[in-house]
């Protein structure tokens, strides 16, 4: 299935959080086919880059770029030749819908949810989940 997976999940595999590591995990195996642009990987590496949000970290920040380059070896480079701007309450997210649809993937994996679901341009064959909602539907 090819998905986009939003940064505060990989943020979540990074403090150990059960679901999101499991996506994260799921990914690098080959079970999913995670999307990745120019605007996701800037926000990757933007928020890897800030130390408060892994203050309660197991990795190390060099761990943790680690998980990133094996989790960008398993994503499928997605150029975004249009934009569609989905008018989301939260601008800095309208990439990650615009991702998806660039790439034909039919979930959006994040904890979000409360602005992904208020587009005013809306696309039903997309749809945003939590990691935990994903693994549900995701798993045989």
């Amino acid at each position: 299935m090819l998905i986009v997976v939003d940064t505060n999940v990989f943020v979540g595999a990074c403090l150990g959080m059960g679901a999101s590591s499991t996506v994260i995990g799921n990914c690098i195996r080959g079970l999913h086919i995670p999307l990745m642009g120019t605007a996701l990987i800037s926000e990757y590496e933007e928020v890897l880059a800030r130390s408060a949000p892994f203050s309660k970290s197991r990795l190390s920040s060099n761990e943790r770029h680690e998980l990133l380059d094996i989790f960008l070896a398993a994503c499928r480079w997605t150029p975004i030749y249009y934009g569609w701007r989905p008018n989301l309450p939260d601008e800095a997210d309208n990439h990650l819908i615009e991702l998806a649809i660039a790439g034909n993937a039919s979930r959006v994996v994040s904890r979000n949810l409360r602005d992904l679901r208020r587009a005013e341009l809306l696309f039903p064959h997309i749809l945003a989940v939590t990691p935990e909602h994903f693994l549900k539907e995701s798993t045989p």
